[in-house]
């Protein structure tokens, strides 16, 4: 889930033009002077230039270590020491400036909530949650990275210990020698039948670059360590990062099933409503037909109109006689039998 955070989107959210509308939560987002953005963009780039500053001391540690290996002399390898021991003092000031940037961005993203159109769960709220865990992630990564280093210092180190005490003595050294030697730097006992054979002349600058590549990588992997303190912080200022993540998604997954659920019935209600006039119409066409009937009935106008000789007629059957009106005026009255 936390993953859920690429660089296409970190691009999409800062390339996004000022008014644009908050999709999910179906209301306008205020422009980006209004909710910060732009001051907010401005420190991700500046972390972002941190952070790249701090690939590329990693990248002159890898190299610088890698030269480390073949180097056979005590002064070369106090210049590579001097030059990795002040790449690893630049990466931890760099490291913790933007640790404490990170921290700062992260408070500053739970204050801007409190702007209008900015609240938890908005557009601008995911945008900036989502950018600050991408960077920090990335942050995390580098730092990780410096430990690996560290430890394939360790383990290279000893493999060239190995290495030179074999050119010496000729012999293969078993994990107790290489362990003291590697624990104290100190090779002259391991080193005595060489020098009676060969003379301490030749003898002593492998003596003094072992003992210089311990102090080096002591010393390197002291610096090293301190640097992994930032790491744990990391980890965990990501871990409740993605906490509020996921707990912003969760919401906004409920907001959109509610506004779905709200459509839906409102479809349901309008559906209901067309039936009920439907219903209502032909409840009202029903009733007119009884009223119609009811009237007819009461006032039984039953008539019946003829014309004879251009003379208006009107029939009507009253108490069992039939009279008859020619032009309103009563003409004739006379049982049935005679109509």
């Amino acid at each position: 889930m936390n993953d859920l955070l690429t660089d296409s989107f970190v691009g999409d959210a800062r390339a996004q033009p000022s008014g644009t509308n908050d999709i999910e939560m179906g209301r306008p987002v205020p422009s980006s002077f209004d909710t910060g953005m732009d001051a907010f963009n401005k420190q991700i780039q500046e972390v972002e230039k941190q952070v790249d500053k701090l690939s590329g001391l990693l990248k002159k540690l890898k190299d610088a270590n890698e030269e480390s290996k073949s180097v056979t002399k005590a002064s070369a390898m106090k210049a590579i020491k001097k030059r990795m021991e002040k790449d690893i003092d630049e990466v931890g000031k760099i490291a913790r400036g933007v640790k404490t940037k990170l921290e700062a961005i992260s408070k500053d993203n739970l204050a801007n909530r409190q702007k209008p159109g900015c609240e938890k769960g908005t557009g601008v709220d995911r945008s900036r949650m989502n950018m600050t865990n991408s960077l920090t992630k990335k942050f995390r990564e580098i730092m990780i990275e410096f430990q690996t280093l560290r430890q394939r210092i360790q383990d290279e180190y000893r493999e060239v210990v190995e290495r030179r005490v074999i050119t010496v003595t000729g012999t293969r050294p078993d994990e107790e020698t290489i362990d003291n030697l590697i624990e104290t730097g100190n090779s002259e006992q391991i080193f005595q039948k060489a020098v009676q054979e060969m003379g301490r002349g030749q003898v002593l600058n492998t003596v003094e670059e072992i003992q210089e590549r311990h102090d080096t990588v002591k010393e390197i992997e002291k610096k090293l360590l301190d640097l992994h303190q930032i790491y744990l912080d990391m980890a965990v200022l990501v871990e409740a990062q993605g906490e509020i993540l996921d707990n912003i998604e969760t919401q906004v997954t409920n907001a959109v099933d509610h506004v779905q659920s709200g459509n839906t019935a409102l479809q349901k209600a309008k559906k209901l409503q067309k039936n009920s006039r439907k219903w209502m119409c032909i409840a009202i066409i029903i009733l007119l037909i009884i009223v119609a009937i009811i009237v007819v009935s009461v006032l039984k106008p039953w008539k019946t109109w003829f014309i004879h000789g251009g003379v208006h007629f009107i029939l009507r059957i009253e108490n069992d006689c039939k009279v008859v009106l020619i032009k309103g005026i009563a003409f004739k009255c006379m049982d049935k039998s005679h109509v």
